[in-house]
């Protein structure tokens, strides 16, 4: 009997293979805006950020111009006239992986290519249900799984993008006091470029049986990069990140966790371990490293939170 054989789908690069792909491309960022955009706990280097993302934003643009392409096709065989539609750059990974530095430094380069495209970053936090509604459906300890979400609105905003409308609204989430701010929207007005930062963006969801079309967030991502990383650094990254904001924003009476500035040392390490293992550590079991083999690209860490290893998916 034949032996089944295995395939790879992604090529794989250490970060000085990765390196070499740039081809001459410009660094456009300083090592002052690298310092500027990187987040509290990812000691993201400016040489990091000239192996890594000149490189991949060089390969977006190859992407950008081959979709913008099928869409001229799509038009000219319909016969109709439309106007180029937003890409959309989808940014996936656990809590305390480095989402946030990824998709700022990413959109910084965008924004800086000779063509000077309008990019806009939304981060999903927005589309969380309500402290209120939450609560009501207890699952307040569930904030970041897939149900926390208002799933249906996230696909509404991502459908409205894609289709070209303007001033296209997004719910304003507060991570000082850890809630939606009701009312509060941020308006996206046609970008060329939207890249979009979240936990869970690319899980699929559930199919209907009966077979009706149905459509979930990943639908309308053109490039999908997941941060990866062991789960024990991810924790230690995760706890480093909660001593800081200890000292910092949750000192802020305002500040919803500033009850924890006020716990000592051990009592604080406590309730940090308890939430990385109660919550954090289930949703990326469960949801988020699921859909890891979905994205496009995946960028590993190593356990000094620099990128180790880039795989990118093969056509």
């Amino acid at each position: 009997m034949a032996k089944a054989r295995k395939v790879e789908p992604y090529h794989r690069f250490t970060a000085a293979e990765w390196a070499k792909y740039r081809d001459g491309e410009p660094m456009t960022l300083t090592a002052e805006d690298v310092a500027r955009l990187r987040t509290l706990n990812d000691p993201i280097s400016f040489e990091e950020a000239e192996a890594i993302y000149l490189p991949l934003t060089r390969l977006l643009s190859f992407y950008v111009e081959a979709v913008q392409g099928l869409h001229r096709a799509s038009t000219k065989f319909l016969g109709v006239t439309d106007d180029k539609v937003p890409f959309i750059i989808g940014v996936a990974g656990s809590v305390a992986v480095g989402k946030s530095t990824t998709a700022r430094i990413l959109a910084a380069l965008l924004r800086r290519w000779p063509s000077s495209p309008k990019v806009d970053l939304v981060t999903t936090d927005g589309f969380l249900h309500s402290n209120r509604v939450l609560e009501e459906r207890g699952i307040m300890d569930r904030k970041g799984f897939p149900e926390s979400y208002d799933r249906a609105r996230f696909v509404g905003f991502l459908s409205d993008i894609k289709s070209g409308k303007p001033d296209v609204a997004v719910p304003v989430y507060s991570h000082l006091v850890y809630d939606v701010v009701p009312g509060e929207v941020v308006r996206i007005d046609r970008p060329n470029i939207l890249i979009v930062e979240g936990l869970n963006i690319l899980q699929p969801g559930v199919l209907p049986k009966t077979g009706a079309p149905i459509l979930f967030a990943s639908d309308f991502i053109d490039f999908s990069i997941y941060m990866d990383a062991a789960e024990d650094d991810l924790r230690r990254w995760f706890m480093e990140r909660f001593g800081r904001l200890r000292l910092t924003a949750f000192t802020d009476p305002k500040s919803f966790f500033h009850r924890f500035s006020q716990m000592s040392e051990e009592e604080a390490t406590t309730f940090g371990l308890w939430a990385w293992d109660a919550i954090n550590l289930p949703n990326l079991r469960d949801n988020i490293l699921p859909t890891r083999s979905r994205a496009d690209l995946i960028l590993r860490k190593g356990g000094s939170h620099t990128i180790e290893e880039v795989a990118l998916r093969r056509l």
